[in-house]
């Protein structure tokens, strides 16, 4: 079993086994994870399309599975890993990051309230809003 944490959320991978070499997923879910299809031109995202340096296409896809940690170092987005290999972080490159902070527009997130109902912050765009936060650490 594999955890896969991104900023959209977390997976639970029961039928991956855990490496610490290397996360190769099977095609759909590293889609599904990720974003990226692989394709003959390379690993594509909608009409963005990141070619696989000649040679090295057996670090990237091998039969039905791709190499995660390869992909998201050779597209320079920020992971890491348990020592086992058993939860992986997939984070967003800095100038994604950058990007998104420019566009002074906080991601969305959902978040129970006191009663257990869940709200996103979505429901909330164009009205101003107060999030008060707290941690006991």
């Amino acid at each position: 079993m594999v955890t896969i944490l991104t900023e959209s959320g977390g997976e639970i991978l029961s039928d991956v086994e855990p490496s610490a070499a290397a996360l190769w997923l099977p095609v759909r879910e590293a889609e599904a994870v990720t974003g990226w299809a692989a394709r003959a031109e390379g690993f594509c995202r909608g009409e963005v399309c990141v070619p696989v340096p000649a040679g090295r296409e057996q670090e990237f896809v091998r039969g039905a599975h791709v190499n995660v940690d390869a992909l998201w170092r050779h597209l320079g987005h920020p992971m890491a890993r348990s020592d086992r290999g058993d939860v992986w972080v997939l984070g967003r490159s800095a100038g994604e990051r950058a990007a998104a902070l420019r566009s002074l527009e906080a991601p969305d997130f959902v978040l129970p309230d006191i009663a257990g109902r869940m709200h996103s912050l979505s429901e909330h765009r164009g009205r101003k809003i107060l999030l008060v936060t707290w941690a006991s650490w």
